[in-house]
C-alpha cells in the first residue's frame, strides 16, 4: 500500500485538494483510498 502525507500548512495545492475532498472542512486526517473518504480521527 502507497502512502502519501500532506503538510497542509505548508503545501497550498495539498490544502485544495484536502478541502476539495471534504467539501471545505479543516478536519485533519483526511484519508482517501480511491473512492472512498474519511474525514477525522471519528472516521465521518
Amino acid at each position: 500500500m502507497e502512502v502519501e502525507y500532506v503538510n497542509v500548512k505548508k503545501d497550498r495545492a495539498g490544502l485544495e485538494q484536502m478541502l476539495a475532498h471534504t467539501a471545505g472542512r479543516r478536519d485533519v486526517p483526511v484519508i482517501v483510498d480511491g473512492e472512498k473518504v474519511t474525514i477525522g480521527w471519528g472516521g465521518t
